[in-house]
């Protein structure tokens, strides 16, 4: 009977996956492999060209850009959600902090990346800023560049991280932190050995919330971005809604699901085996 009942319960869940996950993921599967349209669309046609033209150099130089943006967004993303969700954990003022970090969630996705525009514009804010005090005497082209799309990616995706960070941190025991340091070690070390190991799990959540969305982003390299900061996610839109090649779009997101996935696996297992071994250590000095 538990085992029916536990049939029932997730029966739900299933149902979901199935209709929203799955079967869109096999449509954009079989789409691939089928022949572009004479005026777009699909011809049910079995062919293998939509997969030769990921082997093309400039599919190849816009997947290697688009790593590479990932990559840095998300150390950077890293690098200033720990600080922020230990601060906000080791407040008194937690569900003000928190308030902050949730209220860019009420505006519009697309109204926040174009407010960067009125602060990084050439009559932007920064760039006035600068000319009346005397740092440059014309505008600076922030916009339009591999490192605005950075920065804007960064600004959207870094609430994805400190939330999961804060979750864990609040749990951490400081305690641990007063004894090493109490033990010799200095206030950078008894972070970097005694909190960060301790936080894995709230890194490692950080890290994939952040990654994935950013690898396949679209709107940010679209508005903010130029001609050295085209994205996957941006040829996969001009595919779909432009040249009508839907075949060629699905291919490229089988291919971009396939190495998301390959890369959450390898970096899972790269994090249980840095656990295990932590846990033998651990063992060792008992």
């Amino acid at each position: 009977m538990k085992k029916n009942y536990g049939q029932i319960y997730t029966l739900p869940l299933t149902l979901w996956l199935t209709v929203f996950f799955t079967i869109p993921i096999l449509i954009i599967v079989a789409i691939s492999f089928f022949k572009k349209g004479l005026y777009g669309g699909v011809e049910f046609k079995l062919s293998l060209d939509a997969y030769k033209a990921l082997f093309n150099p400039l599919f190849l130089k816009t997947l290697t850009s688009t790593l590479f943006i990932s990559v840095i967004t998300t150390i950077f993303i890293i690098i200033f959600a720990i600080p922020s969700a230990y601060y906000i954990a080791r407040s008194k003022k937690k569900d003000f902090w928190i308030f902050l970090i949730i209220i860019p969630f009420w505006t519009n996705f697309l109204i926040r990346i174009y407010a960067w525009i009125a602060i990084l514009g050439n009559n932007g804010l920064v760039n006035n800023i600068l000319i009346k005090l005397g740092v440059i005497e014309n505008y600076v082209q922030f916009l339009y560049n591999q490192w605005s799309v950075i920065t804007v990616l960064t600004y959207v995706s870094l609430p994805f991280a400190i939330l999961p960070l804060y979750s864990t941190i609040e749990k951490f025991d400081f305690s641990l932190l007063e004894a090493a340091r109490d033990l010799g070690a200095s206030k950078a070390q008894s972070i970097y050995k005694v909190l960060l190991p301790n936080i894995k799990s709230g890194i490692t959540t950080a890290i994939l919330f952040t990654f994935i969305p950013t690898f396949g982003n679209y709107a940010v390299p679209q508005i903010i971005g130029g001609k050295d900061s085209v994205m996957v996610g941006t040829i996969i839109a001009r595919e779909l809604t432009v040249m009508r090649n839907w075949p060629l779009a699905s291919s490229i997101s089988v291919a971009l699901t396939i190495m998301t996935t390959i890369g959450v696996l390898l970096f899972s297992n790269f994090n249980k085996s840095k656990t295990e071994e932590l846990r033998e250590l651990k063992r060792g000095i008992k």
